[in-house]
């Protein structure tokens, strides 16, 4: 799941999130003074965003603003960042990869970057309070269309971490025999024996705008605007999202 870790003091002094997932846990264990740079799509605490310097976006970071912050620790992501720019960073400072496909890979993480920084405590506290909202028993499965792009739409395959979220929430995956972020059709849609289509917040905005079309095209399904950060925020906002799934499941008059 990760990369092996390279030399770092003890604890590093200088961090750099390319994570926005990660840069919210960084908060959660009091890192305040130790986290040097963010990017722009790390938007909680919105108190970082405000004041913490950015390093452009996830998959546009820029190098020179990176080095500019002398890092003794760059944390990012293999799906989230891109590989060329990861490992031009990597030449020149300490870089973990991580590499998410599931809750117990993520709750992993947590306390990977709690030993890392010398918040073990801390993050242990995190761990304990998300495995405690998670559902001991899960109701039974809803057929669901995640899409996280239009023009063309694309969903999720099996083997993301949304997935894992999916169902947990009480929602299959209509496109789990695939993987990664497959393109789909109206008609794969109007074919996938879904029962509804949760529209995420994100990477695509989509907003109330959009439920118009897809009532109109997709009458047989359900369609419901879904809160993105917490069917994909790997860190500390997990804590959250597990009630969120309740409200959601009540939402659509399936309450878990």
């Amino acid at each position: 799941m990760f990369l092996s870790l390279p030399t770092l003091p003890d604890p590093p002094q200088r961090i750099v999130s390319l994570v926005p997932s990660v840069t919210e846990l960084l908060y959660n264990l009091h890192l305040e003074a130790e986290t040097a740079g963010i990017t722009k799509f790390c938007v909680h605490p919105e108190t970082w965003f405000r004041s913490k310097p950015r390093v452009g976006g996830t998959k546009t970071v820029h190098i020179e603003k990176v080095r500019a912050l002398q890092p003794d620790l760059i944390i990012a992501n293999r799906e989230e960042n891109v590989q060329e720019q990861i490992n031009t960073l990597a030449s020149e400072f300490p870089v973990w990869l991580t590499d998410i496909h599931n809750i117990p890979q993520a709750l992993q993480m947590i306390d990977h970057i709690g030993r890392l920084t010398h918040r073990d405590a801390l993050a242990e506290e995190w761990i304990q309070r998300i495995q405690k909202e998670i559902p001991s028993t899960l109701p039974d499965p809803i057929p669901a269309v995640y899409l996280i792009w239009k023009d063309p739409f694309m969903t999720i395959g099996g083997d993301t971490f949304i997935n894992d979220m999916m169902r947990v929430a009480g929602f299959s995956n209509c496109f789990e025999n695939q993987i990664r972020y497959p393109e789909i059709t109206d008609e794969d849609i109007r074919n996938s024996g879904a029962q509804y289509i949760l529209l995420s917040s994100e990477p695509y905005p989509f907003r109330e705008k959009h439920l118009a079309y897809f009532r109109e095209n997709f009458p047989e399904q359900q369609t419901i605007l879904a809160d993105g950060e917490y069917f994909s925020w790997y860190g500390s906002r997990m804590a959250l999202a597990f009630p969120y799934f309740k409200e959601l499941r009540a939402k659509s008059g399936n309450a878990i």
